[in-house]
């Protein structure tokens, strides 16, 4: 396989399988559902289905291995517990992120949420708050590795809406908004480079075309032939 995508059957996963399949990828959706294994297949990946919020590491890196690339898209949301963030915003981050390292994969992005942090102080709404707090612990465990190739993205609010093809993506953007499409776009192409500098990088709708924002931070893949 080439690509696997953690949490296969989020709107924005499902645009970037299309979007890597259109160019002959190859790509694995995990799902935790069966009934959802229909739109991912209709998006032009494989399916495997496993709760993340359960699976090993063991298992999770039968599922990535031979992979050129991971993409971590699953969550949960806000959940309804103060204080205890859902098992696949953090647990399950990791998790892949130690299959990945196991199975020799170096190419992990994360995408992630803008004001992720351990430390984030939100006292409007509790539950947005233990949220950020785990999606920012995942994110640092990820790009403190150094046998993985980590790019976290922080997109601003969502909103629907065709694809505009330009972007805000720098390491600070301030607040904003971004269409799901226009997010894929960028995930798709951070798939295709081998790194990026810094490793953490916010996104939001601008003006500049995709594959550009993208070149600013990354060089691209070597050709293997």
């Amino acid at each position: 396989m080439s690509v696997v995508i953690a949490g296969g059957h989020g709107r924005v996963a499902l645009m970037v399988s299309r979007l890597l399949a259109d160019r002959g990828e190859r790509v694995l959706g995990i799902i935790r559902r069966p009934e959802q294994a229909g739109a991912v297949r209709a998006a032009g990946a494989r399916t495997l289905v496993s709760d993340l919020a359960t699976t090993t590491v063991e298992q999770c890196t039968q599922y990535v291995d031979g992979a050129r690339a991971v993409l971590f898209a699953a969550g949960a949301g806000l959940g309804d517990a103060l204080g205890r963030a859902d098992p696949v915003d953090h647990d399950a981050a990791v998790a892949i992120a130690d299959a990945a390292e196991l199975a020799g994969v170096r190419r992990f992005v994360m995408l992630s949420a803008m004001g992720a942090d351990p430390a984030r102080h939100y006292p409007v709404d509790p539950l947005v708050e233990t949220f950020l707090r785990a999606k920012g612990r995942a994110d640092e465990n990820l790009v403190a590795r150094g046998a993985l190739d980590t790019t976290v993205v922080r997109p601003g609010w969502f909103r629907d809406g065709p694809r505009t093809g330009g972007v805000h993506l720098a390491e600070s953007t301030g607040p904003g908004e971004i269409a799901r499409a226009d997010v894929a776009a960028v995930l798709a192409a951070l798939l295709t480079v081998s790194s990026t500098t810094p490793r953490v990088l916010e996104l939001t709708a601008g003006t500049t075309p995709v594959a550009e924002a993208v070149a600013r931070f990354a060089p691209p893949l070597p050709d293997t032939g």
